[in-house]
């Protein structure tokens, strides 16, 4: 559970977050959204020339029948585990100054499969630290970085994903430490 004060994107009293389909637990929000958001995954993600407008597009994709708000920052703090994500203020320049890194250095392209994996999770690790959305991050982050993956000639197999190894791994590169979640990206390459 992510850590919020006052969150506006709840319903009152809860912490369940406001959803189209108005429902009021967590329990039947999570299997609403899980059927929602594979279903969504499932069809062609949107096009784009990996820009923050692609990302943004993408997280619309994939959330559009759960919350009003897909595809739009998130406007609270918001912090997991005792650590904080990027403050809401800076979430926009700081998406930003990371895609305009991403398309620098090629969009990752023209690297060896390890060095594409360390390119990768140092981008993921950054982006996961702003943490632009209020939910749903972390899905809209595989999605994106499989478009990258191919596009750089390391498709991924996701089907080889272990959530919680990968997840420990995304913890531990909050506290810069990128090399067990380089691994565990290149462990995804096919």
């Amino acid at each position: 559970m992510y850590d919020a004060v006052a969150d506006p994107y709840c319903y009152d009293g809860t912490t369940v977050l406001k959803n189209i389909p108005s429902l009021r637990t967590q329990a039947e929000l999570d299997a609403f959204e899980a059927i929602s958001t594979a279903t969504r995954a499932n069809a062609p993600l949107p096009a784009g020339h990996f820009s923050v407008k692609q990302y943004q597009a993408i997280h619309r994709h994939l959330f559009q029948d759960v919350y009003k708000w897909a595809g739009r920052y998130r406007t609270v703090r918001l912090g997991k585990d005792g650590s904080a994500f990027c403050y809401p203020d800076h979430i926009a320049p700081e998406m930003t100054k990371l895609f305009a890194d991403l398309k620098a250095k090629r969009y990752l392209g023209l690297r060896s499969a390890d060095a594409f994996a360390s390119a990768a999770a140092e981008f993921l690790a950054t982006l996961n630290a702003i943490h632009p959305f209020r939910e749903g991050n972390g899905r809209t982050q595989t999605s994106f970085l499989a478009l990258i993956a191919d596009h750089a000639g390391h498709p991924l197999d996701l089907n080889r994903l272990e959530r919680d190894p990968f997840l420990a791994a995304m913890v531990v590169s909050f506290k810069e430490d990128i090399t067990p979640l380089a691994e565990q990206i290149r462990l995804l390459i096919a």
